[in-house]
């Protein structure tokens, strides 16, 4: 593809999102089956976790899609400011795709109003207009104090100008009046609430400048994720190095995850089985299975599993309040043989 020179201007731009398994993954990928067919689309994925598994999710589940480019900051957080990967992230695919709009889905552990801070600097602020901020919630978790007492799941609600009440079909009675008492109560002024099932947002709910360039936000100075560990190096406790294993912490979190080379090639039925009782807070996945590839998403509703066109890897990433040693025994255990995957 020929690269232009010409300056990028006023690309509209959203931010998705949503504390873990609010469903911003399904959101997106339902906004670009709205796309319109002639505009170009970018996608800037940030997840907790040091392995990364959304970028090659939306590859694999787009394969056949046109104009749609996405990339991916794995491990750490893009929310802040001074985050330089972010910000060569988000200037190399400005660059590739001079896209007509632009989406950021931050980790669901992350701050939004430090990536509205960097979009809305100076050197962003003829390039991008920004719109509607989106953020997803699942309302069941409203007497969760994990949630109500963290501040990025408030943050997340205090700075949308869309709030979604997702999930909308396994809630109880009281779940959609709940939303609604905790927005008001809580003096959050977004301008609309949907509640939907699926995350079927609407394309017409991106439309419109966020609110969040006239509005005063005490400004929270906080040590988050940047002080987090890192282990980007092949764990000294693996012996086989086709098992590549990366761990990270902060929030109050910890996330552990493993890239596996494609030879290795899973049993599905076990897989299903290792995934399904893993106790976590969220479980993603991508494997290379005897029955072809598959995507994973494990979380309070259950398992739920997806085929995609293709991969390069077998991917794993595990968000917990405590990591269980016995995960990669576990893992390996569900390898049914050793096999050279060609894509179908």
């Amino acid at each position: 593809m020929k690269v232009s020179n010409e300056r990028i201007l006023s690309v509209p731009t959203n931010i998705i999102s949503g504390f873990l398994g609010a469903g911003k993954t399904s959101a997106i990928l339902h906004l670009l089956n709205q796309k319109p067919s002639n505009e170009r689309w970018a996608i800037l994925v940030n997840e907790f976790g040091e392995i990364g598994i959304d970028g090659t999710l939306f590859s694999g589940l787009l394969n056949n899609k046109n104009n749609i480019f996405i990339k991916e900051i794995p491990g750490g957080c893009m929310c802040c400011s001074s985050s330089l990967p972010m910000q060569i992230a988000l200037n190399q695919l400005l660059k590739e795709a001079r896209p007509h709009r632009l989406l950021i889905e931050p980790t669901g552990l992350g701050h939004p109003q430090e990536v509205l801070q960097l979009l809305s600097n100076e050197y962003y602020q003829k390039s991008l207009i920004l719109e509607k901020t989106l953020t997803l919630v699942d309302a069941r978790h409203l007497d969760d104090c994990r949630y109500t007492e963290n501040t990025n799941f408030n943050q997340q609600l205090e700075l949308a100008d869309v709030i979604i009440g997702n999930k909308v079909d396994l809630y109880q009675i009281q779940d959609k009046e709940a939303l609604s008492h905790y927005i008001r109560d809580s003096e959050y002024t977004p301008e609309q609430l949907h509640f939907v099932k699926h995350a079927k947002v609407k394309l017409e709910w991106l439309a419109g400048k966020t609110h969040y360039i006239n509005k005063r936000i005490e400004q929270r100075k906080q040590h988050h994720l940047n002080s987090t560990t890192h282990d980007l190096n092949i764990s000294p406790a693996i012996p086989d190095p086709s098992f590549i294993k990366m761990i990270n912490q902060g929030e109050g979190y910890q996330s552990i995850g493993w890239r596996i080379v494609p030879s290795k090639v899973f049993n599905r039925a076990s897989i299903k089985v290792f995934l399904t009782n893993i106790v976590a807070i969220r479980v993603k996945a991508i494997f290379i299975t005897h029955d072809g590839i598959y995507a994973y998403n494990n979380a309070s509703d259950g398992l739920q599993e997806v085929e995609i066109d293709k991969c390069n890897e077998s991917r794993i990433e595990i968000i917990c309040d405590k990591i269980n040693e016995t995960w990669e025994k576990e893992l390996k255990q569900a390898l049914t043989y050793n096999h050279d995957y060609i894509s179908r």
